[in-house]
This record gives C-alpha cells, structure tokens and sequence, in this order.
C-alpha cells in the first residue's frame, strides 16, 4: 500500500485526474480517497516513485510518501 498527501488534491475533479494518472501506470491499481485530508492510498505492486513522478507531472506533487 502506497499513501501519499497531496496537498493540491481538493475537489472531484482533482481526484477524476489522480485516478487516471494512476491507473495509466497500473490499471488495476486500486485507489481510496480521504479528500478531507488530501490523502490517497494506492494498492499496487508498482513503485511508488512511478507514480509520484507521474502525479508531480499531472500538478498533484505529493507533499510526503509514506
């Protein structure tokens, strides 16, 4: 499980592009939002550079990796 913060998620629409970018990395990937705290958890055997370094590209850089 993959958990990043990203403090530029803040509506639907931001998570509409955050699944997207994920899923063009791993389209099995399995996602769960906490918008609240702009948290995203990642269920995928991908690395999790992968994804943070496609989310940056989309405008969504995560604040931390955990």
């Amino acid at each position: 499980m993959i958990e990043f913060t990203l403090p530029r998620m803040t509506c639907g629409h931001c998570v509409r592009t955050v699944t997207d970018t994920v899923h063009q990395i791993d389209a099995a990937a399995q996602l769960d939002f906490d918008l609240p705290q702009h948290r995203v958890r990642i269920d995928s055997q991908k690395p999790a550079d992968e994804f943070a370094k496609a989310l940056a590209e989309e405008g969504y850089a995560p604040a931390e990796a955990m």
